[in-house]
């Protein structure tokens, strides 16, 4: 007997995060409840549609807080099908027996390519001539700038901090980089201090995580650090910048300009203060949105829960000692 599992996306949702070959691998291994609606499920709704469901795959808006486990005590799986698990309340999981998943950053090369496109742009200024054609205006004639031979700051280590390194190197940019939890980093790239890192970039590129260390992280000190025509791109989560501080920067003309396609507004979209700023690019949290990178995860799920249904501990298991509950996969 299959399971019933709970696919939290909205249609649109659906459609662009998890795709339709997910969909129906997922189909030919569990009884699959689709969210009918174009909204996510949050709270009370998301209980409601999961009351039979022994699995849950969950969209990143979806939360998890200790209330929603205590109300499902035939739920035996929480997967995430994002790499972000911070609404989901890990040990009332585990409290409970269940076990929460969450997929594998397959979105590095997407993010990456979208911050080369968001630093073209800003060095040439492409968005103030494209809107200025748009709205039948002549377009100001202005002197772009180069990424070879332009520093490349990354701040943050991980997948798309060195794909982004890579794809750096490759168009002749020096590439440095800071993170306190690399030993090393891939040549040609360089390790320093933020501190050091800061007056020496032309482009500061923010991919470090989002914790309680890493909160305001660039705030109107680091800001006021960085060259004064330098531009500040942030592609990681919005709680990692002080956006007072970095609106006061742009205003101030600290910054050359900005490209952003996270923020601090619901979903991590821009916020509409800065993202409506004459030196801002703002996209509407688009960078990893690409055909190979959804599926990637939405894949990743369904491998999850084929691995569980033959009695196996798949990768992308947060709290595997806790599980408890997982012989429900098999109940009636």
């Amino acid at each position: 007997m299959k399971p019933r599992v709970l696919l939290t996306h909205g249609e649109t949702a659906r459609r662009y995060y998890y795709g339709a070959r997910a969909l129906a691998a997922l189909q030919e291994i569990a009884d699959v409840r689709l969210n009918p609606g174009e909204a996510p499920l949050l709270g009370d709704a998301l209980v409601d549609a999961a009351r039979d469901c022994r699995v849950i795959i969950s969209d990143r808006q979806a939360a998890a807080p200790a209330t929603l486990f205590a109300q499902l005590p035939g739920l035996a799986v929480f997967q995430r099908c994002a790499v972000d698990v911070r609404n989901v309340d890990i040990p009332a999981a585990s409290a409970a027996g269940i076990l929460v998943t969450h997929a594998s950053p397959g979105f590095a090369n997407s993010v990456a390519e979208w911050i080369i496109g968001a630093m073209v742009s800003l060095a040439r200024y492409q968005a103030d001539a494209v809107h200025a054609y748009r709205s039948g205006v002549p377009p100001v004639v202005r002197m772009g700038r180069e990424l070879r031979g332009a520093t490349l700051g990354i701040i943050g280590y991980g997948v798309i901090g060195r794909r982004l390194g890579e794809l750096g190197a490759a168009l002749g940019m020096r590439v440095v980089v800071s993170d306190p939890f690399a030993q090393a980093v891939e040549a040609p790239a360089t390790l320093l201090p933020l501190e050091q890192l800061l007056p020496q970039a032309d482009h500061v590129v923010c991919l470090a995580p989002a914790n309680a260390q890493t909160e305001n992280l660039m705030d109107a000190g680091r800001f006021a650090a960085m060259k004064p025509d330098a531009f500040f791109i942030n592609a990681s989560r919005g709680e990692l910048v002080d956006e007072a501080a970095l609106l006061q920067a742009l205003d101030a003309g600290r910054l050359a300009g900005c490209a952003m396609d996270v923020g601090r507004a619901p979903d991590q979209m821009p916020s509409p203060a800065l993202a409506r700023h004459p030196l801002v690019l703002a996209t509407p949290h688009i960078a990893g949105l690409t055909p190979e990178a959804a599926e990637h995860q939405s894949r990743e799920t369904v491998a999850q829960l084929a691995e569980l249904l033959a009695g196996r501990m798949p990768v992308g298991a947060l709290n595997p000692a806790q599980a408890t509950r997982l012989q429900l996969l098999h109940a009636a």
